[in-house]
């Protein structure tokens, strides 16, 4: 059961009562700088922030000495030293730490787990990933920086997130506010190609969440239509859908005949009515494979195939893979469900089978999800950072959150903002670091009191 108030939540703007202008402007006409959350914030709130604002730069330093590293997923030294990196940053901070090694034949490096035992407030779990989709040999640059854009390796996806947790648990060391707090951090090392068996992959991430109350995800901070800074809610499960059709093969005079439909017509059938009939909010279907024809050969590892087939004769075999994208178990049922309906009506002289798998879990936005959101932009607010909007669940991809959100409140999107993620052009706007950083301080702080 969510441990924070799952009733209706809305996100709120701090109007200032009318009896507040009245000191605040004559603040300001004297000269003094009095911002808005001189009022909405404690003294000792306020000393976060200038912890914070006090080491920039040092989570600058932090930020570039990681992202030149790669730590494309395969590397698995590349990700074993980013590893050590923030181990060290873990250990400064009073942090047990442990190096979480994964079985030789996943190849994959492992995951870091830092840990505080205490006993004030909710116990926080907080969630970064070591690793990039930069493999070693990609020739995108490590790092350059033009006045306040950085282009990198993983620099928002997610480096920047990393430093945005270490950065704020540093400015309440600063303070005297750590101490006592009940804090997880899980670094993974596989988020980008998760290992297999997945079970394995995501032990130490579930068995964290199981002793946590709050998941904290430090993914990049997304932007809503109008450009200002949003937080994630939701994120939609990632599944996979096979489909096999055959038919007979024969002479194509007779198909629609006594030769039947054919598997390719048959494939075509089932496609065009997924797509006519299961068109609904947050759920999507992509076919990324198709391959039809006398004799069929598909690799499912390596997603690659090879066919044969004439045009005078009746195609035997047509296979189809295709993920599923969906906000909720209830709305995957239901299109399983629906799918199977479809792939039973068979055309004359075919036949077909339909398997799925899910890889993401979904993270469904919980009224217990959007209760943490009001917290994070009452925070934000405060800080004079503005609110917090939740962006659409479907303008996210997947992400390691969704492994935990199905046993503790959760929110993502808490890292650095920018653009081109996933590509070379990736980049970082480099005053969203001390913003992030600011807000998370402040959620960890309140949360932990």
């Amino acid at each position: 059961m969510p441990l924070l108030s799952t009733g209706p939540s809305h996100n709120r703007k701090n109007l200032l009562p009318f009896v507040y202008l009245v000191p605040i402007f004559f603040l300001a006409f004297c000269g003094i700088n009095q911002s808005a959350h001189a009022i909405n914030l404690s003294v000792t709130e306020q000393e976060i922030i200038t912890a914070v604002k006090e080491h920039s730069s040092e989570a600058l330093d932090l930020l570039e000495k990681s992202v030149k590293i790669n730590s494309g997923t395969m590397n698995e030294a590349g990700v074993r030293d980013v590893g050590q990196l923030f181990r060290i940053q873990f250990d400064q901070l009073g942090f047990s730490t442990d190096w979480v090694e994964m079985p030789p034949a996943m190849h994959r490096a492992g995951h870091l787990v830092a840990e505080r035992e205490g006993k004030q407030g909710k116990r926080l779990l907080l969630i970064g990933h070591l690793d990039t989709v930069f493999e070693k040999d990609s020739p995108t640059p490590l790092w350059i920086r033009r006045e306040n854009k950085i282009w990198g390796q993983g620099v928002i996806d997610m480096k920047g997130g990393n430093v945005v947790i270490v950065s704020a648990l540093r400015a309440l060391q600063k303070v005297g506010v750590l101490k006592d707090t009940r804090i997880l951090v899980v670094l993974s090392g596989d988020e980008e190609q998760v290992g297999s068996p997945l079970h394995i992959a995501r032990a130490a991430l579930i068995n964290a969440a199981k002793r946590s109350e709050v998941a904290l995800a430090f993914e990049s901070m997304m932007q809503d239509a109008n450009g200002n800074d949003a937080g994630t809610v939701g994120r939609r499960a990632i599944g996979s859908f096979s489909l096999k059709v055959s038919g007979k093969q024969g002479h194509s005079s007779r198909i629609f005949g006594a030769g039947g439909d054919g598997a390719i017509y048959e494939a075509a059938r089932i496609l065009t009515k997924f797509r006519e009939q299961l068109v609904e909010p947050g759920l999507t279907f992509n076919v990324g494979t198709i391959l039809g024809g006398t004799e069929v050969v598909y690799d499912k590892q390596t997603k690659k195939g090879d066919v044969f087939g004439k045009f005078n004769v009746i195609p035997k075999v047509t296979v189809a893979e295709g993920d599923l994208r969906y906000l909720t178990h209830e709305q995957r049922d239901h299109t399983y469900a629906r799918m199977n309906e479809i792939v039973a009506q068979h055309l004359h002289g075919t036949k077909a089978d339909i398997h799925f798998h899910e890889i993401y879990p979904p993270m469904a936005p919980t009224p217990g999800n959007m209760k943490l959101l009001d917290i994070f932009s009452k925070a934000s607010s405060d800080a004079g950072l503005g609110t917090i909007n939740p962006i659409s669940p479907s303008l996210r991809g997947a992400g390691d959150v969704q492994f935990v959100a199905p046993y503790v409140d959760s929110l993502d999107g808490l890292g650095t903002a920018g653009g081109g993620d996933h590509s070379p052009d990736e980049f970082m706007d480099l005053p969203s670091l001390e913003r992030a950083t600011i807000r998370a301080a402040l959620m960890i702080f309140r949360l932990t009191r």
